[in-house]
């Protein structure tokens, strides 16, 4: 019997080891959500407030280049604690990165600006996926609803991480300079590491060794990790040396259109190649449709650090509590933690919600959440449509309860989509392609931040297109949630009896 069967229950009834994991993850989000409320308002600040006088535009896009890289490194990430280093190494190696990322960032060099926000990506992608996996290695052997409990603690782990970090980090960076915000990201992220490192006995044996493990699996993926290290490094240093020139916007495009195709491909060569039977032909398509359907939630969503970043700055009365800083303006980054406050506060409400219609057998299938999901995220975007409207006729500045409510609305369809898709996919996947299609998942919301990005910078550029703008994501979501109230029927049958 391992340790960690044997481990006392001594963190709220669970694993101590789920304590490591938990502030090792509120440290990493701390870290993550401190640097993402910063990014866009010190790219697009002028040089004189010590920003880097981006325009929108641009900066929309490099934000969505360095979210959607984040989350397609986690399919990497995972490959390499499978074959070369196991999970907990990872998670280690991982924020090392990160941290580094972070310190990089607090230095008044822009190629190091931009060298750091590369390694934060690729330290999340090798810490993201792994931690998670830990926790369930954690469980094993226990029963599912035990499991469950401990994920809804270290979610919570995540979401103070995210709520503290913008009036944390958030504040110095807007007060004292961008580059302390950033320096404090990475002070966090090096307490996360401390911790881990001084705890880490209290999980066992749990993600300690990769799954594959012979020296030959080990040396053939070695060669593989390293060719493509050297590739990224070959690609850098051509960049530095001035012998290729980028362009934010072409390269995000390129992105997203790579990672259509990479979807495409998959997708397409597990139906037309993957030898299913017709049922499980019929879920793939199921889960095709929550993936189209999630790519589209987080390019709205996920524009919470570009377009309401920049309505928040430029647009919105923040005199409230304003009086203690200068120009009478609380800090814009604040925004940038109610959402997370939002989760905090609705998610039992929500789970409350699916047990006691479930038990009424009113619980709604995953199609109908997703659709209501979509509908939500439309509806926030309604909200601002009378906001920009008020501004364009009175020329000044509209109250906070605008941004706020359309973050009540955004978490509301969060809530409905976001842990419905991912329960979803682990059950409807066809198991031998099971842990591909989890990456797909990621795939998706990578997709949606890239587009964000690209989004975001347009919106958040000109004041009279607003309302016009807001129009369109509205009857977007709208629209999209509409189909597929409309076909939930059809996919309910395609999902057979998991739903």
């Amino acid at each position: 019997m391992t340790h960690t069967d044997t481990a006392p229950a001594q963190f709220f009834g669970h694993p101590r080891g789920l304590a490591t994991l938990f502030f090792t993850e509120f440290f990493e989000r701390f870290s993550y959500y401190g640097m993402r409320a910063l990014l866009v308002l010190f790219l697009t600040a002028s040089l004189a407030k010590g920003g880097l006088g981006v325009d929108n535009k641009t900066a929309g896009a490099i934000y969505g280049i360095y979210t959607g890289a984040v989350y397609l490194f986690a399919l990497p990430g995972g490959w390499i604690a499978d074959r070369l280093l196991g999970q907990r190494k990872s998670v280690w190696y991982g924020g090392i990165m990160i941290a580094l990322g972070h310190f990089m960032m607090a230095t008044p060099i822009t190629e190091m600006f931009y060298l750091g926000l590369l390694m934060i990506a690729l330290g999340t992608g090798l810490l993201k996926p792994n931690i998670s996996a830990i926790v369930g290695d954690l469980y094993r052997g226990q029963p599912g609803a035990r499991r469950d409990a401990g994920f809804s603690l270290f979610y919570m782990g995540i979401n103070l991480g995210g709520a503290l970090a913008p009036l944390v980090s958030g504040t110095i960076g807007e007060t004292l300079g961008y580059h302390w915000g950033f320096l404090t990201a990475g002070v966090a992220m090096l307490i996360g590491l401390f911790q881990y490192r001084m705890t880490s006995h209290y999980l066992g044996d749990a993600g300690l060794l990769p799954k594959s493990s012979t020296p030959a699996e080990r040396r053939r993926s070695g060669q593989w990790l390293l060719g493509g290290l050297s590739i990224l490094a070959i690609t850098i240093a051509s960049i530095l040396a001035g012998f290729i020139s980028i362009n934010a916007a072409q390269v995000a495009n390129t992105m997203g259109q790579v990672m259509l195709v990479c979807a495409v491909g998959f997708f397409g060569s597990v139906l037309l190649w993957g030898g299913l039977e017709a049922a499980e032909k019929k879920r793939v398509l199921v889960i095709i449709v929550f993936f189209l359907c999630a790519a589209l939630f987080w390019a709205g969503f996920e524009q919470a650090a570009t377009t309401f970043n920049l309505f928040a700055r430029d647009l919105t009365d923040r005199s409230l509590f304003g009086g203690w800083f200068e120009g009478h303006q609380h800090p814009t980054s604040w925004y940038q933690t109610i959402n997370s406050l939002y989760i905090i506060l609705l998610s039992p409400f929500f789970a409350w919600l699916w047990i006691a219609l479930g038990r009424r057998h009113l619980d709604p299938s995953a199609p109908l959440k997703f659709g209501f999901g979509l509908i939500l995220l439309g509806l926030g975007f309604a909200v601002l449509i009378g906001a920009a409207q008020l501004i364009l006729s009175t020329g000044g500045k509209v109250g906070p309860q605008w941004l706020l409510l359309t973050y009540l609305l955004h978490t509301c369809g969060e809530l409905c989509l976001s842990p419905i898709g991912l329960s979803n996919v682990t059950k409807l996947a066809p198991t031998r392609f099971a842990s591909q299609m989890m990456g797909t998942w990621f795939l998706g919301a990578a997709i949606g931040n890239l587009v964000a990005g690209l989004i975001g910078g347009e919106i958040g550029s000109e004041v009279a297109t607003m309302p016009t703008e807001f129009t369109h994501m509205t009857l977007i979501g709208v629209g999209a949630g509409a189909v597929v109230l409309l076909a939930t029927p059809i996919l309910r049958r395609w999902m057979g009896p998991i739903h």
